[in-house]
């Protein structure tokens, strides 16, 4: 390993006036000092930019932090760092609290930014008794920006209530946008920003076991459609969320997952399913559309068969204890819970509150809630657009 080349400071200042002129090549400075690497005066050119003037008057060796200099440095470059240091001191002086604990970190960044060009960076953190790197922390923490991909998915978050999850909000951004991303990167910006939706409560499986059929089972877990009104599901549900218990009927368009209809009550009558039923049915062709449902005494009544009947709708009937035979119903009760009543489980309610609730979300699941299966489309918009 060759013995380092000594430059004296007059050269370096020399060789940065060259630069600065733009009439001189690396190759034509380095022929002129024999200056071996044009690293060298790279490095020379860094230090002037960045004010640190001190470093060219340094040895060979290790760089000494500015004021801090090797023992024989000579007295009058140690006065001059003196004078320069108090000039500082003073002028920076009044700009952020002396004592470190009340210094603000925003304020102490802009000041830094401020005068940096006059001092290093490190002299104002030494004026203050502020780490180099506590300056760039707070600077990278108060003067970033949100990037615009981060900002777009807290926005399409935001929009949808935070009910969506990672994977849908990259095929929303991918339809919308035009913006191709791995999931994952969506996942992670969800995690930083903590817009996760929330998550689903499993709910208990159930073996199912042989039972008496009431009527057939038409469905056979076949939930797709290929048209409006060929396929309905229906189911009801406990609202626990107020001083007492109350019911929700709700009946769904297979084709869309659009909900067609829907009644809360606080009993379940069986007049609580047959106004739903016929809300369902009121202007639209109901003729051979299948409707199926649990074997809920409500579903299994005369006067439920009856009306279906009346409106050329053929009933269809789950096995007794096997949720999966409406498993569409269920994951939709289930989706109502967990996105609206999440943060309710441990507040009352009123009964008019949780009306509302419902109907505002049944709003938003038809009009707004885009889904995987509809292209990203809610089911309103998706059955307009076949239309």
């Amino acid at each position: 390993m060759g013995k380092k080349q000594f430059y004296p400071e007059e050269v370096k200042q020399e060789v940065i006036q060259l630069k600065l002129s733009g009439e001189w090549t690396n190759q034509q400075i380095m022929e002129k000092f024999g200056i071996k690497s044009k690293s060298q005066i790279k490095t020379w050119m860094k230090w002037y930019r960045e004010g640190e003037h001190h470093r060219l008057a340094q040895p060979i060796g290790k760089q000494y932090t500015y004021g801090k200099g090797p023992e024989d440095d000579s007295e009058l470059s140690q006065l001059r760092r003196k004078v320069t240091y108090y000039e500082m001191r003073d002028e920076l002086g009044g700009k952020v609290p002396r004592n470190r604990k009340e210094v603000e970190a925003d304020i102490f960044v802009d000041v830094v930014d401020a005068f940096k060009g006059r001092y290093t960076v490190m002299d104002i953190c030494m004026c203050f008794g502020i780490p180099r790197s506590t300056y760039y922390r707070w600077k990278a923490s108060t003067s970033s920006e949100i990037p615009t991909l981060h900002q777009l998915i807290i926005d399409i978050c935001k929009q949808l209530s935070h009910r969506i999850g990672h994977r849908k909000v990259k095929k929303i951004l991918k339809k919308d946008y035009g913006i191709h991303v791995n999931r994952k990167t969506v996942q992670k910006v969800m995690q930083t920003y903590e817009i996760q939706c929330r998550v689903k409560v499993k709910r208990q499986k159930y073996i199912a076991g042989e039972s008496k059929i009431v009527v057939p089972n038409l469905l056979k877990q076949d939930f797709t459609a290929d048209k409006p009104n060929q396929k309905w599901v229906t189911d009801i549900t406990y609202l626990p969320y107020g001083s007492k218990m109350m019911y929700l009927s709700t009946i769904m368009d297979l084709y869309n997952n659009e909900v067609l209809a829907y009644t809360i009550s606080d009993t379940q009558h069986v007049e609580f399913v047959l106004e739903t039923l016929r809300d369902a049915c009121d202007g639209r062709e109901t003729h051979d559309v299948i409707l199926h449902s649990d074997q809920g005494s409500q579903y299994t009544s005369y006067a439920y068969q009856a009306l279906a009947k009346e409106n050329g709708i053929t009933t269809s009937m789950s096995r007794k204890g096997n949720c999966f035979d409406n498993a569409v119903i269920e994951s939709f009760h289930s989706s109502l819970k967990s996105e609206e009543f999440a943060a309710q489980l441990r507040a009352t309610l009123t009964p008019s509150i949780i009306i509302e609730k419902v109907v505002n979300y049944m709003y938003y699941y038809n009009y707004i809630r885009p889904f995987s299966k509809l292209n990203c489309h809610s089911p309103v918009e998706y059955r307009t657009a076949a239309a």
